[in-house]
């Protein structure tokens, strides 16, 4: 352990998850933002269902920990929606248990503290073409569509709104850029940095939305050592001392303003 002691978020899920630091992706995204301000903590097991998150959750999520996150956010249901193979092997789950053990997951995770806050993240949108060109070769024929990610994610979102959970709706975020299908995806499943900037948006929005107390924006956060110091670089001016605990949050700011301008204009209506 060590110290200062900030706010803990986790980041609990599936490969989508696991793989939320890689190519620029929404964890390092949300890592950047709140460095000085929060621990961006990655619990993401690739391959994982609600039934193994379920199985597996007083592991990760201990009610006797002494500190406890501040928030949770959760993603699972793709790997839930596939189709059943023959052998009965395989990570799909049918959709009334997976409503039962998101549901589960949720109590367990609202009961860790008064302090711990939940978002879900539905089943994004896949390239189908996309994903059999690129990984039917290492995992045969790929039994996920696009039709039962829709009726998964619509199920959670159901549940949420039941539960009083913040969820966001991955499937119809993603599908708001016209040219998502091209753009969204590494292998037609798993995000690229392009699908990676609209869920951080998303998230973004939910924390900056949330009538929560304290606040959880980036931008309300108290920055660690902010005090001023002597030994703080002198700006321009020659006399002037440049702030530089804020310089990731000025950076940051920068690039989600420019990451908001691009996705603006990858947005249109959907069909």
């Amino acid at each position: 352990m060590v110290g200062p002691v900030r706010p803990q978020f986790v980041l609990f899920g599936s490969s989508i998850v696991e793989f939320s630091y890689s190519d620029e992706g929404w964890g390092a995204i949300l890592a950047n933002l709140y460095a000085r301000k929060a621990d961006i903590v990655l619990r993401g097991y690739a391959g994982w269902n609600s039934r193994r998150a379920l199985q597996n959750l007083d592991k990760i999520f201990p009610k006797d920990a002494t500190d406890q996150p501040s928030l949770i956010i959760v993603y699972f249901g793709g790997n839930d929606s596939m189709h059943p193979h023959p052998s009965g092997l395989s990570p799909h789950v049918p959709l009334q248990e997976y409503i039962e053990n998101m549901k589960k997951i949720a109590i367990h995770l609202k009961s860790l503290s008064k302090k711990t806050r939940i978002i879900f993240l539905s089943s994004p949108p896949i390239n189908e073409v996309q994903m059999h060109e690129t990984l039917s070769d290492l995992l045969g024929p790929l039994r996920r569509t696009n039709e039962a990610c829709r009726t998964y994610s619509e199920a959670c979102l159901e549940l949420c709104h039941e539960m009083n959970v913040k969820a966001i709706d991955l499937w119809s975020a993603l599908r708001q850029r016209h040219d998502w299908l091209d753009v969204c995806f590494t292998d037609g499943i798993h995000l690229s940095n392009e699908g990676s900037k609209i869920v951080a948006k998303e998230i973004l929005k939910v924390l900056r939305e949330a009538d929560w107390e304290p606040s959880l924006d980036w931008k309300s956060m108290p920055v660690e050592f902010a005090e001023d110091s002597p030994y703080e670089p002198i700006g321009a001016d020659e006399n002037t001392h440049i702030d530089v605990s804020n310089w990731n949050n000025i950076q940051g700011k920068s690039q989600l303003e420019m990451s908001n301008c691009a996705l603006t204009k990858g947005f249109s209506s959907v069909d």
